[in-house]
């Protein structure tokens, strides 16, 4: 049987995967069911009350390849009245001028497929130069950003912060 919360994500180098289980970790295995987008695809996605999908950004703002493959997919997708927070990777310094542009682009697809977007997380502590990912104040990213290139020493007092707001607006 599945659990109410589905995580979802892409990963080339493993970055995304291990910010997905400590994401996991955190909410608690018991509560969470991890998918990789390459083996698992998106067939499981609408079993969930509860989405938290993983995306990191390529080079100059391009999806990752896992994603890029199942893209077209998302448009299918009857997502009214599910939940749906979002993790992204970026590198600040390498690819500032395009922090987290992937996250951006699969919040923008959600949120035209019916989703409740929830997850939002400052942006206070990163140094970047431009991002689609923002919200519309731009005091936000549309979901917790992440940088194991160059910050990975904060991600797991990020996650710590995150994870509990994204439980509250799951009701779980």
């Amino acid at each position: 049987m599945s659990k109410d919360i589905g995580l979802f994500y892409g990963s080339t180098t493993g970055n995304t995967e291990s910010c997905a289980e400590l994401i996991a970790t955190a909410i608690g295995w018991d509560r969470i069911d991890l998918h990789e987008l390459a083996a698992d695809g998106l067939d499981r996605l609408e079993e969930y009350r509860y989405l938290i999908l993983g995306i990191p950004t390529w080079d100059y703002g391009e999806l990752q390849e896992d994603w890029s493959d199942v893209w077209a997919e998302l448009d299918e997708l009857d997502l009214n009245g599910v939940k749906c927070a979002l993790f992204g990777l970026g590198d600040q310094v390498g690819y500032g001028e395009w922090f987290l542009d992937a996250m951006g682009a699969l919040h923008d697809k959600l949120v035209s497929r019916g989703a409740e977007m929830c997850g939002y997380f400052p942006i206070n502590g990163y140094q970047y130069e431009a991002s689609k990912a923002l919200t519309e104040e731009q005091d936000c990213f549309v979901g917790l950003g992440l940088d194991e290139d160059c910050q990975s020493e904060l991600t797991a007092d990020r996650i710590a912060r995150w994870v509990p707001t994204v439980l509250d607006a799951f009701d779980a």
